[in-house]
């Protein structure tokens, strides 16, 4: 059974024993069967919004500098950013190793070196040390670069909505009854049936408890920081 769309409202069709639909049908489907397609995706929407660092979600992005540039959008899907993965990626060309920057506060920045962002003089770039995220969604790399130096970063996204029958969900496909649950949820809601909605609601919100306990709550291990003399 493939793990994609179309199967997943399948799979809600099924347990209803309405007809299943196709790859030919399926992106003209009205009625009933247009809402189970928005129910599948309110229920992968539901557990993306569970937790803000869901490893499915995880993702790295490569941002190129540009000389002189120091403000930069963040990914237009991105819920949280590690701000301690910033690192500068090794490049023979450009005479550079692997830097890992130091985040700083938006107002630690601004109260030492916000002149960097309006100083066009080419005697302040060089090599960025620092990475500062800004209330805007913007991310600040200081000082201004010299070079085009590519920085790689992890984040964790908002997740996306399926959209044509061959989509695949980010979670694991293990998982997919937990987004069935989900649906049915909806479906049965839509349908009147309240009783079955709240048991189809309770098995959803169990199987989210168990995906919590399995990928959030764990403790891998302590570090100890503190310094010693």
């Amino acid at each position: 059974m493939a793990y994609n769309y179309l199967e997943l409202v399948n799979d809600v069709n099924r347990r209803l024993n309405e007809v299943e639909l196709d790859a030919n049908n399926f992106g003209t489907a009205k009625g009933y069967y247009s809402f189970a397609k928005n129910s599948v995706n309110a229920a992968i929407r539901h557990i993306n919004q569970e937790e803000f660092e869901w490893p499915w979600n995880h993702a790295e992005e490569t941002e190129t500098l540009a000389v002189g540039e120091v403000r930069y959008s963040m990914p237009y899907d991105s819920k949280t950013i590690n701000m301690n993965t910033f690192r500068i990626k090794r490049d023979v060309s450009l005479n550079v190793e692997t830097i890992k920057l130091k985040p700083l506060s938006y107002e630690e920045w601004l109260d030492k070196f916000a002149d960097y962002e309006y100083n066009s003089e080419a005697g302040v770039r060089t090599t960025p040390r620092y990475v500062i995220r800004t209330p805007s969604r913007e991310l600040i790399f200081s000082p201004p670069p010299d070079k085009e130096y590519e920085v790689i970063y992890e984040y964790f996204r908002t997740g996306f909505e399926l959209e044509v029958s061959t989509d695949v969900p980010t979670l694991p496909e293990q998982y997919r009854y937990t987004i069935i649950d989900g649906a049915m949820y909806y479906v049965y809601q839509f349908r009147g049936d309240t009783q079955a909605a709240q048991l189809s609601l309770q098995k959803f919100e169990q199987g989210i408890k168990q995906l919590r306990s399995l990928h959030i709550n764990r403790i891998e291990g302590l570090r100890d920081t503190r310094v010693h003399f």
